[in-house]
């Protein structure tokens, strides 16, 4: 069980109603209402009793909440202690494994470069729980990509805009083209992300990049991604543009809470830092990274 889960399971049980809960949280109703969803199907019981009118605990769900509180206390106490004993003199940035676009150096080096930069502490965050480093206080700033990552309740600046480009097997009939549009791909098996909606694709699930490559290969599904995650790609896989794909956006992240002077200045420092954009480039077999200035 993920601590975002429970966070929101006690939510709800505690307001009883999901339309509170989910402004409580400060997230869509539709996304607290799958999270719990998925919760129930992962413990394989029935936690909440829903009608049209009202929404009631089952004796599962009783017995959940009751722990699930001293949990979560426990969580936040041994966070404010970690803190406490850290005094708060490094900052630490959650990223995805391989989802900073390049962009990491740059940032970190136009940071050290600033009058009382403090030492910068990485950690690397899971496929969905990145924003929940920055929500629990285990991070102070995180790389997110929007707008698959929830920036509900953040504060951010945006770092790169890119396109999308369709993860393809070099086999493909779509493989040799130049670009394509999201209806080409009409019909197509697409990977299933872990912790994401679980009907966004019908293919096998998968936690990273990595996990998708040889998927891709051997023909079991395709993606839709941001260019950046997908360099450099295998050579039985191709990277082709999706005309039509909403752009993506590479983001630095604090809590909105969170006004302390170092936090705002590495993201300052950032935002500062070289522009980029995502750029595709058939003849490597790769999607590259080109300096705009």
């Amino acid at each position: 069980m993920e601590s975002r889960e429970l966070r929101y399971f006690v939510a709800v049980a505690e307001e009883l109603h999901f339309g509170r809960a989910a402004q409580r949280l400060h997230i869509a109703q539709p996304a607290l209402s799958k999270t719990i969803q998925r919760l129930e199907t992962h413990l394989g019981i029935t936690l909440l009793e829903r009608t049209s009118r009202s929404v009631a605990l089952t004796d599962a769900g009783r017995a959940l909440l009751e722990h699930g509180r001293h949990a979560l206390s426990a969580m936040a106490f041994a966070t404010r202690q970690a803190q406490q004993a850290g005094a708060r003199e490094h900052l630490r940035l959650v990223i995805k494994p391989g989802g900073d676009a390049h962009l990491l150096s740059d940032v970190l080096a136009a940071y050290a470069e600033r009058p009382g930069a403090r030492p910068v502490d990485i950690f690397f965050g899971g496929p969905t729980d990145r924003t929940d480093y920055l929500h629990d206080g285990r991070a102070d700033l995180a790389l997110l990509y929007a707008p698959f990552d929830d920036l509900t309740g953040l504060a951010y600046r945006t770092l790169q805009v890119e396109g999308r480009v369709a993860v393809l097997p070099a086999s493909h009939p779509l493989a040799s083209r130049p670009a394509v549009h999201l209806s080409d791909l009409e019909g197509e098996t697409f990977s299933r992300w872990t912790g994401v909606d679980a009907t966004s694709g019908t293919g096998p699930e998968i936690a990273d990049s990595a996990q998708l490559f040889p998927l891709v290969a051997i023909g079991r599904a395709i993606a839709v991604l941001p260019a950046s995650l997908v360099t450099p790609s295998p050579p039985e896989v191709v990277c082709v543009p999706v005309q039509d794909a909403e752009p993506s956006s590479i983001v630095i992240a604090r809590s909105a809470r969170d006004n302390r002077s170092a936090v705002a200045d590495f993201i300052e420092a950032a935002a500062t830092s070289e522009v980029r954009s995502g750029n595709f480039d058939r003849r490597k077999g790769m999607c590259e990274v080109t300096d705009l200035s």
